[in-house]
């Protein structure tokens, strides 16, 4: 038999290689002379960068920037092995993963570090950035990106702004730098999720409760992300609005449309690409996927998802492994999983689950081989 493995990460547990590594060895376990392709993937959200290393000769760059809070942080960033691509994760220098949880706080956090990366790729000679947008601290509609591009954000004084999401409402006129250097590159945006700017299911009434803020403040974002909105219209004749995704991670989706002359791309399609996924499924006999949860979101630009689309094109069962699954009997036929399973064992609080998610997973992959194997005989 063929098994191709093809996980996102387990968010806090294991990473796409370890789930790799421990479905097939249970596989080698119950059909030793079977065939096992590791393809580890990623949706354009946090874990990214490292997928996307796993399958090209790129080189990682490192260099200090600013961190949400205008802090020195460390980030890396990756170029390929031609010099031609950047392949550049926000959440390195602006995602939550930089900060403490009690740190939070979106109205005050800034998208700058992020920017600096940007600017550094440029610099290098690269032609293309590819920009994943996943797991933002921030809630700035890109203004601090832009801003290290050489941007700037006036009031109606004309003071310069810091750019930093409670500052949105206040901006009024916005000055572009002479020569932009992001003319000198192409610019692909790595996104998983389709919410507009602003709005009931826009960039501040969905995610900014994660990223700190109150009741008062997400309202207060929301409007400031709708002014801001009219802003770019007017200067850039642009509607964030009508852009899907454009909510993204704080509104920098929709952000880096505008300033740095971006296109929105499936951040799962784009990572299939890279790892020239449906090319190894010739003869497939079954896909083992997996992800932190399964839920209804999955099918809308999550891995499951994308790999559910490549599986159908050539008649390939899928199985998916999960931390937690969520999904109805008729859900789960509609998207097109032929197996699903939670792998986590008996009740156990979340922090159990994290801990004991590299058991679980052997323990659930060996059962759903041996249904298999009963099956062959």
């Amino acid at each position: 038999m063929k098994f191709v493995i093809a996980p996102d990460k387990f968010k806090g547990s294991l990473t796409g290689d370890e789930f790799c590594s421990l479905v097939a060895t249970e596989i080698r376990y119950v059909f030793p002379n079977s065939e096992i392709v590791k393809l580890p993937l990623a949706d354009g959200g946090d874990g990214t960068l490292e997928v996307v290393k796993t399958y090209l000769n790129a080189s990682e760059i490192s260099l200090t920037v600013a961190d949400p809070f205008f802090r020195p942080i460390v980030a890396t960033y990756l170029i390929s092995g031609d010099g031609k691509t950047a392949f550049i994760e926000m959440s390195v220098a602006s995602g939550y993963r930089t900060v403490q949880s009690n740190e939070l706080d979106c109205k005050k956090a800034t998208t700058l570090g992020t920017g600096q990366l940007i600017l550094d790729a440029i610099t290098r000679g690269v032609e293309e950035i590819i920009l994943g947008i996943g797991g933002s601290a921030t809630n700035d509609a890109g203004m601090g990106v832009a801003n290290a591009l050489g941007f700037k954000f006036l009031d109606a004084k004309g003071e310069e702004l810091k750019p930093i999401g409670e500052n949105l409402i206040k901006v009024e006129k916005i000055e572009r730098p002479i020569n932009s250097v992001i003319n000198q590159v192409t610019v692909k945006i790595a996104c998983d999720v389709t919410n507009p700017f602003y709005g009931e299911n826009g960039a501040a009434k969905v995610f900014a409760k994660q990223k700190g803020a109150t009741d008062q403040e997400i309202e207060d974002l929301d409007n400031g992300l709708r002014s801001f909105a009219a802003i770019i219209a007017n200067n850039f004749n642009v509607n964030l609005q009508e852009i899907k995704g454009a909510g993204a991670a704080g509104g920098l989706g929709g952000g880096a449309v505008a300033f740095l002359n971006g296109t929105l791309v499936s951040g799962i399609n784009l990572v299939k690409d890279i790892a020239n996924f449906e090319s190894h499924l010739k003869n497939t006999d079954w896909i083992i996927t997996g992800e932190g949860n399964l839920d209804t979101q999955t099918k809308s630009g999550k891995t499951i998802g994308g790999v559910i689309e490549s599986a159908k094109k050539f008649n390939i069962p899928v199985a998916a492994f999960c931390g937690g699954v969520e999904l109805s009997v008729s859900e789960q036929q509609e998207m097109g999983i032929n197996y699903a399973v939670s792998v986590s064992k008996g009740i156990s609080t979340k922090k159990e689950a994290l801990e004991n998610a590299s058991t679980n997973l052997s323990f659930a992959t060996f059962n759903f081989l041996q249904l298999l194997n009963s099956k062959n005989a």
